[in-house]
């Protein structure tokens, strides 16, 4: 279980982290966290969800589920990209046991309670509550602290919160984050090429039947499942790029040939390639004739 240590004037943990790549293996915690992405690219782990990390990305993860935040390779290579980043860490119960159960709060408590499939911040809210995070640092703690609760309140009544989790997945409290993050970082240098699951079997000193069911107990995925959906994620993140043709697409992104690439595109996403990008390409431009 990962944790950070408090100031000592402070009952929450907020910090501005600004790095060449992000560095924290898979892990988990007891507190909320709001996390913000305000620059990089790479792939993000929520739970049993993957999906690609976009500008702005932001996050309200409820206690004990597992997260990663991975860059890509680009990031680990010494090129002088850099990974930004803001969050804040708070328990339930850091303003003192019955707050959140005060009536005033009921709607934070509902958040709160939400929280635990991981909720999605966009549109409006995120511009709102990304000024707000990146005010707080330069704020006296007091401040903070009244910029937080304006923050859960303001998310509390929001129309503009996804989930990214169908049902709640919260890790058990084992020690055994590093194995499982030998196996994600494993599968994110990997899943260009083909993989095979005895290969990462044998890093564990486990067989293959011994790491299907150990792989499938903290991911609640097939080992096979959940490389797709890396692959998935990486075609996402490029057709929205639009640089690259579909076929350059699907074989960067690992597949061995256009038909099964289809099939798998539809299936995660229920889009083809085409559709996903002229889709992103038509909300983007939206977008910009609106600004």
């Amino acid at each position: 279980m990962h944790k950070l240590p408090l100031s000592p004037d402070a009952s929450f943990i907020c910090i501005n982290w600004e790095c060449n790549y992000f560095d924290k293996a898979w892990h988990f915690h007891k507190e909320y966290e709001l996390v913000l992405i305000d620059k990089t690219e790479g792939t993000r782990f929520i739970g049993d969800k993957v999906s690609f990390i976009k500008e702005s990305d932001l996050m309200l993860i409820g206690p004990n589920i597992p997260h990663l935040y991975r860059n890509t390779e680009d990031y680990y290579q010494n090129k002088g990209l850099v990974a930004r980043s803001s969050f804040i860490h708070f328990t339930d119960d850091f303003l003192g046991d019955d707050f959140f159960h005060l009536p005033e709060m009921n709607e934070v408590r509902r958040l709160l309670d939400r929280s635990a499939l991981g909720l999605e911040i966009n549109g409006r809210s995120n511009a709102y509550v990304k000024a707000r995070l990146q005010e707080m640092n330069a704020e006296p703690p007091a401040r903070r602290l009244l910029k937080l609760l304006d923050i859960l309140v303001f998310l509390s009544t929001s129309k503009d919160l996804k989930p990214v989790l169908s049902t709640s997945f919260t890790a058990d409290n084992s020690n055994d984050t590093d194995r499982i993050d030998t196996v994600f970082q494993f599968i994110l240098k990997n899943y260009r090429n083909e993989i095979y699951i005895e290969e990462i079997a044998d890093k564990l000193n486990m067989s293959i039947a011994s790491f299907s069911r150990y792989f499938k107990h903290h991911t609640r995925k097939t080992f096979s499942n959940y490389v797709t959906e890396i692959r998935i994620s990486h075609a996402c993140r490029l057709l929205m790029e639009g640089n690259h043709s579909i076929t350059e697409i699907c074989y960067q992104s690992g597949f061995e040939n256009l038909s099964n690439f289809y099939r798998h595109f539809k299936k995660h996403t229920g889009l083809i390639p085409k559709d996903y990008k002229g889709r992103f390409l038509s909300a983007r431009a939206d977008h910009g004739a609106k600004v």
